[in-house]
């Protein structure tokens, strides 16, 4: 197992101090290297013991634990919130100080703004006593504005690392019970649902922490100031109460609303990366099936579905906005038209008072507030999931095996071998009876299984490296020649599913890695069937017989089983028989059902011992012993192996290191792929179109986008409250001028208020509807671009990464981005009406504006160098976590079986650790900028304040009043804009990553102008001409200068050891990547027409059968072209249909997760089926029958001979007796032709490749196969 390796640096928060914690001055030498050069993984600290995943996970899973006991002891379901609120309440109620400290300050300003008001409404020039108090009130105001950078950064700081905390921990009891998940909750659980929850569920607990504590501070903060607004204007006050009291339940409402919609699209977002996560793994399936278009409609009517929820939750959050930003005016205007109506007069103190109270109060009741209870909801829903996430195959089993023995057990396709496996493993509990296992197990599946990581990683398997054992394994497992080929030996980087190695290889690997163990007990689930005649020779002899002590060997090459001990016959899901190895011959006698697993070796040779039997009773155990001593040196097959020839580039590592400055050319891009465009200046819609249309028109909208230099990607809820101050006093001249026109009657201002409230309604929902729309746009655009790219791309990336795109970046797009888009909208028109009306009244509040706004652009600049690499940084350590849960689902069995869950937990620990020392760095260095941002907003207040008080003779109450409050709305929408303006252009990184998918290299068309005719190919004349063939175009070449010509009708076996060219001669007919050299079928030229009319008129079984989630009848028949009768008839030819007809839906019935509950050998028959179906002239076996039994090997041969008469086979095969009965039989030696004739002609040749391969079988085996290959050259003579 690779350990996740880096340069671990200090952290230096860990021995920072006071100041430099307040201030993050420990992160100062990271900016300035930053600034320098490009940040790397080495430049990361190392997290915080007390942000280490083991650690934080273990403590929730004490309270976990104990919480499980309790529920048990009282009849309950547990409650995972519960024990959440348990295990961290303490730390977290302490920051809630922070919080209500924060809010008094709030609270506070807006009456010493008063205080200096009234000052100047009573100016006296010769009152010093009255100017001191000024001077003091001026100091406060200017303290409270230190402060609040101070608290508030230091509170967001915390809360957002509490929420880290509890995602991390929750983040490894997931993966912890994932490793725990019983066979039967893998039937009801995705491996795309345990993913969404690592990368969307989990995220919402970094949103719940920062807003939680408003949930009590929100209704204290409105009694303190109803209290206040009562001593300022008397009951007017509630009038503007009561409006934001009658938001509150309206929010409230909301949230619940939202909630549910969030729960419906987690369930459809679950859909579709299960979906993704197949069609990912069955890609070569689906290409060449050519079945891309049924798949793109199945994904694209989940997407439209989950659109659709999405779309009705962005119209709620779009109502939830344009009620914050409506309801400012409405409550000034509501308040001060019935303080005027009650007879009062309005004063400039009263009106800032007022208003500053109301912003205080109403930023929490009417953002804070709603965003906790929409959180928490979110939460409680991702709570519910994580929490979800948790018929035996055999009667009457009753066996009991010995030390130093090698037992088989064989039986035919279903019979319950893997069964019988699972329940040794323990993964199949017992419903009755008791099983046993002494000893350590160890097991090597049925489907190798291969981790990211270097072979000697995969082999040790964690335990340490013992050069004579390691030696003597890769010996014995028939590796050593292979690791010399390739480049690196054992240390090259095999990467995710093994892409780099063949199919044998990596069962090979997958072998050597159960023998390395120090077991005693060897579970191996047929390990021959995916190597070639002299490498399964070898691994029988050297590594079967030689090395290993005791066996459960599920295996169905019979020519090995006379060597052993015992022997068990699985039939139908009962043990029949589990005698000696004489009390089995004497049985086979009166018992024909067994000949159909027995070769015709075998029925010769155990007549002719039951012959002796019946004779010599006596001597039988001696003949027995005998034959065993023999077999064990009489050699079954010949040829050594030669492996893969070509290199394929090492596919762990890094993604894309380049990052461009991308804002303004992927908003560009990103408006491109909207349905309509709008167009706001100042408010107004000046246009609005299509892209294509507004270009057309002559808008200059591209200059707007130039302009605002801000595309809103994600909305870090860290940075919400910045707007505390800078949505507050937008509109008090102008509504407080609306309530005196009123009085005289205007009901112009009225109508404005009115018209404000419908457009920001309006805006907000057309902007939501557009964006979502250019998200659905964006995936669908994705998708089909990766339905487009060769098979090359998904063998160099892991599906960990490339789920994360769907899943990750695309949740950003969905549910952040409009979001954000929105908010920037609103903030930056209103920087520019702040700005306008500032100037207005006080032209010479412009004087600071002008260094202050270069000061931010500097800082801007100084910040983004380092921000954009950290939060590079951040998204490329996040995918190894879900590579690492994708693979380690894979090879649960496995994990289990070694018992290393530990280490895969370790591990994955320690991704978690590394993502977590980018997500820090995140968190702090935004912090960083922020406060130093609001540090100078706050310099700026103290300025503006003093500088009022300097400027007392020049000055009315009313201008200092909106100097002052503008001083400190201003400045706050400035920082805010800049920080938003840096977070967006670090956030569009899955913009980016998006484009990046949607720009990926394209295969050949899938139609051309160039169509074969609908009849084709009518005969199945296949040719190559001097074909060669590469993977990539930087890649070796695996097939070279081919020529060979396959005849109408013809069957033609191929054979060649691994890594000889078989398989990709496959993938050059199917065109997987282009061929040079020309292929001919029926006289028209492959690469001359598309490839659905390529792949739609070949039929293919691959040698790893894939089923995908869906019914049985979308299996067999995705284009509905079938009728019932012909899919019970396909079934029933490959003796399925029973089967099928005992499941609830039958051919409704909806399929687990890849097929998972069918065996391998009925999948395999699954996809025999298909090709029935296709009923195409030419029909490609890719050893089919390398994972079923003889009899299920049989019954495919037979239906493919009598099915497929006139049709042209190519079949790709280890076992020689399926294509020895063959027209002709191609020998492939290192991608080139070796020998191709009839069987019986190459059997003629004593130095041929092909003779050897027969002889080593055995004398009697080769006289069988010399036997058929006579009879098929009479065949074709009499022919």
């Amino acid at each position: 197992m690779e350990k996740v390796c880096k340069d671990a640096k200090t952290n230096p928060a860990a021995t920072a101090s006071l100041l430099s914690k307040v201030f993050f001055w420990w992160l100062n030498p990271l900016f300035t290297t930053g600034y320098k050069r490009r940040l790397e993984e080495d430049d990361m600290f190392e997290v915080l013991a007390e942000d280490r995943s083991d650690r934080l996970g273990h403590d929730l899973q004490r309270y976990w634990d104990r919480e499980f006991q309790k529920a048990t002891k009282e009849m309950r379901t547990p409650r995972l919130s519960k024990v959440i609120i348990q295990c961290y309440w303490k730390s977290y109620a302490v920051l809630g100080l922070f919080t209500l400290v924060e809010e008094i300050i709030k609270v506070v300003q807006p009456v010493l703004l008063g205080k200096m008001i009234e000052y100047f409404e009573t100016y006296d020039p010769d009152n010093m006593t009255a100017l001191y108090q000024t001077l003091g009130y001026g100091a406060g105001l200017s303290v409270c504005a230190i402060g609040l950078v101070l608290i508030h950064h230091l509170y967001f700081f915390h809360v957002q690392r509490a929420g880290m905390k509890i995602r991390v921990a929750m983040c490894h009891m997931i993966y912890k019970k994932a490793l725990c998940l019983s066979s039967s909750a893998m039937g009801k659980t995705t491996t795309g649902q345990i993913v969404n929850l690592l990368s969307n569920d989990v995220n919402r607990f970094d949103d719940v922490t920062i807003f939680l504590h408003f949930l009590w501070v929100g209704p204290l903060q409105a009694a303190v100031v109803v209290g206040l607004l009562w001593l300022e204007i008397g009951p007017s006050c509630l009038a503007g109460m009561v409006v934001l009291m009658f938001l509150m339940p309206t929010q409230t409402m909301v949230g619940r609303l939202f909630s549910k919609f969030r729960s419906q699209t987690a369930v459809l977002t679950d859909s579709r990366i299960r979906t993704m996560n197949e069609v990912v793994s069955g890609i070569r399936i689906i290409k060449m099936y050519a079945w891309e278009k049924p798949f793109a409609a199945l994904v694209s009517d989940i997407r439209r579905k989950e659109i659709s929820k999405i779309m009705k939750s962005s119209y709620l959050r779009g109502l939830n906005m344009a009620s914050f930003f409506c309801a400012s005016k409405i409550i000034v205007f509501v308040t001060f038209t019935l303080y005027v109506l009650l007879g009062n007069k309005i004063s400039a103190s009263r009106v800032f008072v007022t208003v500053s109270l109301y912003t205080a109060v109403r930023l929490t009741v009417t953002l804070f507030f709603p965003n906790a209870i929409e959180k928490l909801f979110e939460s409680r829903v991702s709570i519910r999931r994580i929490q979800s996430l948790d018929a035996p195959s055999l009667q009457n089993v009753s066996f009991s095996l010995k030390s130093n023995q090698l037992v088989a057990v064989i039986g035919p396709v279903g019979a319950g071998k893997s069964s019988l496996l699972s329940s040794i493993l323990g993964e199949l509990p017992a419903e009755k009876g008791v099983l046993k296992v002494k000893g350590q197990l160890t097991y090597a599946a049925q489907q190798p299984w291969v981790f990211p990581g270097s072979i000697r990683s995969n082999i040790l398997f964690g335990k340490e490296l013992n050069p004579q054992k390691y030696e003597r394994t890769i010996r014995a497992c028939a590796l050593k020649r292979d690791l010399q080929l390739l480049p690196d030996g054992d240390q090259m980087l095999i990467g995710d599913r093994g892409a780099t190695l063949s199919g044998g290889q990596k069962a090979r690997v997958n072998l050597a890695r159960a023998v390395y163990q120090d077991a005693d007990i060897y579970l191996l689930d047929d390990p021959l069937s995916a190597v070639d005649a002299e490498v399964g020779r070898h691994l029988f002899e050297q590594l079967l017989i030689a090395v290993l002590s005791f066996h459960v060997l599920f295996c169905n090459i019979l020519s090995c089983f006379c060597c052993f001990f015992c022997l068990m016959l699985l039939v139908y899901f009962l043990v029949v028989l589990f005698f000696a190895f004489v009390i089995f011959c004497l049985i086979f006698v009166v018992c024909p059902f067994f000949c159909c697993f027995l070769s015709n070796f075998f029925v010769s040779c155990f007549m002719f011992v039951s012959f002796f039997v019946i004779l010599f009773l006596v001597f039988v155990i001696l003949c027995i012993i005998f034959v065993i001593f023999c077999l064990v040196f009489v050699g079954i097959f010949c040829l050594f192996l030669r492996d893969f020839c070509h290199l394929i580039i090492k596919c762990i590592c890094g993604l894309l290191k380049n990052k461009p400055r991308i804002l303004v050319t992927h908003q560009l891009q990103y408006l491109k792929a909207a349905d309509q465009i709008v167009v706001l200046k100042e408010g107004h819609m000046v246009a609005k179109g299509t892209y294509t249309e507004l270009q057309q028109s002559g808008v200059d909208f591209t200059s707007l986008l130039k302009k605002d230099e801000e595309d809103e990607q994600q909305q870090p809820a860290q940075d919400i409250p910045a707007r505390s101050r800078t949505l507050s006093q937008n509109s008090v001249l102008s509504q407080t001028s609306s309530v005196q026109s009123v009085m005289d009657g205007d009901s112009l201002p009225v109508g404005l208020t009115g018209a404000t409230i419908i457009f920001g309604f309006m805006r907000n929902l057309v902007l939501f509807n557009v964006l979502v729309r250019c998200a659905q746009s964006l995936h669908n655009g994705m998708f089909n671009t990766i339905l487009r790219t060769p098979v090359r791309f998904f063998d160099i990336n892991p599906i960990g990464r490339i789920l994360n795109r769907f899943s990750k970046d695309i949740g950003q797009l969905d549910s952040n981005m409009p979001w954000t888009f929105v908010d920037f909208i609103q903030v930056f028109l209103q920087i520019l009406g702040v700005i306008a009306v500032a100037a207005s009244v006080i032209p010479w509040i412009l004087i600071p504006v002008v260094p202050l706004l270069i000061v931010f652009i500097f800082l801007r600049r100084y910040f983004l160098q380092t921000s954009r690499d950290i939060k590079r940084l951040e998204s490329t350590t996040r995918s190894p976590v879900f590579s690492h849960l994708s693979s380690s689902l894979q090879g649960l069995w496995t994990i289990r079986a070694f018992g290393a869950e530990e280490r895969f937990q370790n591990t994955f620990d320690a991704h978690q650790d590394l993502h977590s020392e980018a997500w820090f760095l995140f968190l702090t260095t935004s912090r960083w900028f922020a406060v130093r941002l609001d540090f100078i907003c706050a310099v700026f207040v103290t300025i503006t304040t003093f500088g009022c008080v300097l400027l007392r003779d020049q000055l009315d109450a009313g201008s200092v009043g909106l100097a002052l409050s503008y001083a400190v709305t201003l400045t706050g929408m400035f920082q805010w804009g800049v920080r938003q303006s840096a977070e967006v252009e670090n956030m569009m990184t899955s913009v980016e990553r998006a484009v990046e998918y949607t720009e990926l290299e394209s295969e050949a068309p899938w139609e051309t102008q160039k169509h074969p005719p609908p009849n084709w190919p009518s005969k199945g004349l296949v040719t190559f001409d001097q074909v060669s063939f590469s993977y990539s175009p930087d890649g070796p070449t695996v097939l070279h200068n081919m020529s060979a010509t396959f005849r109408p009708k013809e069957k033609v076996g191929i054979v060649g050891r691994t890594g000889a060219g078989k398989s990709s001669l496959v993938s050059a007919l199917f065109r997987l990547a282009e061929p040079q050299g020309k292929i001919y079928i029926d006289g028209i030229v492959t690469s001359e027409i598309g490839l659905h009319d390529l792949r739609q008129k070949m039929s293919i079984i691959p040698q790893d059968p894939v089923l995908f989630t869906g019914s049985m009848r979308k299996n067999l028949d995705p284009f509905n072209q079938h009728t019932d009768e012909e899919l019970w008839n396909a079934l029933q030819e490959v003796q399925l249909k029973s089967a099928v007809e005992e499941m609830p839906g039958k051919l409704e019935t909806v399929l687990a997760e890849s097929g998972s509950n069918f065996s391998v050998g009925q999948r395999q028959l699954v996809c025999l089926a298909r090709a029935i179906l296709r009923k195409n002239r030419i029909l490609i076996i890719d050893e089919a029958t390398a994972n079923v039994d003889p009899r299920t090997d049989e019954l495919i041969q037979k239906t493919i001979r009598d099915k497929f008469r006139e049709c042209t086979v190519l079949t790709i095969a280890h076992r020689l007796n399926t294509i020895i009965d063959s027209d002709r039989i191609l020998v492939l030696d290192a991608g080139e032709i070796h020998a191709y004739d009839e069987p019986y002609s190459l059997l003629q040749d004593p130095n041929g490749t092909f003779y050897k391969m027969v002889q080593q079988t055995g004398k009697q085996e080769a006289a069988a196969l010399q036997s058929a290959a006579e009879q098929v050259s009479f065949r074709l003579r009499d022919s």
